[in-house]
């Protein structure tokens, strides 16, 4: 296992499937019989990776969500679909390469795929800004989304952000402008819109491609206003930020089961035991799988009711009411 591949709470699980793989290639060579060793061994792997991914934390449902390994937007839309070709640029001043977009064909579904990359190596990382986008790259995301509703294309949202960039540039190019623009243009589309969040889902960032009529959560993914580690640097200062993201996370009830019980999200979609990571052909065919679902269900309905179903739904969220009886 190479450091940095692994989280602190897999090590276990790692160590044993390394083991178990140790002693068959050993009785492979060595043509020893070792069926009953290997048979306990695997009984007491499923019975560990079990027990220790049925209780997690939410602060290490984010650490999954951020696990070197874990696919990307452009590893899905590989399994996924075909056909994609990525399209460029905001005609307004270049391209962000944060944010992919382009028409592919979902099983037997022309559809509009965007979503955010964050890349692999260091070298992509730099390019693709580890997955934080400037206003080009919100505006290039509403240029093709408008252009796929003219032609009555469905559009499938994949968001996995640590946010949106917040360096002066993207200031001075209209960040806010291009976010809110985002959020006001993609309310009135006529066409599905289906939202799946993969990974990471924080704030504005997530939100500037995040409304639609439905919204997919990854089990192992989390969505909330702000990042633990920001948080914490608010309430505990910066001295408190990195001690403290794993309380934060607890307090801001960011994980998939909260979301759905808040009413923000519509559906949790599962992963393989372990997350995403351990199986991404799996994980790709989860997704696929209730993507498809609920295209086949909004292409039921007319426009008109598709987007004031879309605008009930997120004037609902947060909708309280307060008891006065204390």
């Amino acid at each position: 296992m190479r450091p940095g591949t692994y989280l602190d709470f897999e090590k276990p699980v790692l160590e044993l499937e390394a083991r178990i793989r140790d002693m068959r290639e050993f009785a492979n060579d060595e043509n020893v019989e070792l069926t009953k060793e290997l048979r306990l061994l695997e009984r007491k792997l499923d019975k560990l990776t079990r027990e220790t991914f049925a209780s997690l934390s939410r602060w290490q449902r984010v650490q999954l969500a951020r696990h070197p390994m874990r696919p990307y937007t452009l590893d899905y839309v590989e399994k996924m679909t075909t056909g994609f070709t990525a399209l460029h640029g905001d005609r307004a001043y270049g391209d962000d390469r944060a944010m992919v977009a382009g028409p592919a064909m979902l099983s037997d579904r022309p559809v509009l795929i965007v979503g955010q990359q964050k890349g692999r190596t260091t070298k992509e990382k730099l390019a693709n800004n580890f997955g934080m986008c400037h206003p080009e790259g919100y505006r290039k995301a509403l240029r093709l989304m408008t252009l796929a509703a003219r032609y009555g294309r469905p559009i499938v949202i994949l968001i996995d952000t640590p946010g949106a960039f917040p360096g002066v540039e993207a200031e001075e190019r209209g960040q806010a402008e291009a976010i809110a623009r985002n959020l006001r243009e993609m309310a009135l589309l006529p066409v599905p819109i289906v939202i799946a969040i993969i990974g990471e889902g924080a704030s504005g960032g997530a939100l500037g491609i995040g409304l639609g009529d439905r919204i997919l959560m990854m089990e192992n993914s989390w969505y909330s206003v702000i990042s633990p580690e920001g948080c914490a640097a608010i309430l505990w200062r910066s001295e408190g930020a990195v001690g403290n993201a794993p309380r934060a996370a607890e307090s801001l009830r960011l994980a998939a089961d909260d979301l759905l019980e808040l009413g923000i999200i519509d559906r949790i979609i599962p992963e393989p035991l372990g997350g995403a990571h351990r199986d991404a052909a799996a994980s790709a065919s989860m997704l696929k799988a209730v993507i498809l679902e609920s295209l086949i269900e909004l292409g039921a309905l007319k426009p008109d009711e598709l987007i004031a179903r879309r605008r009930d739904k997120f004037r609902k969220i947060g909708v309280f009411s307060e008891d006065d009886t204390f």
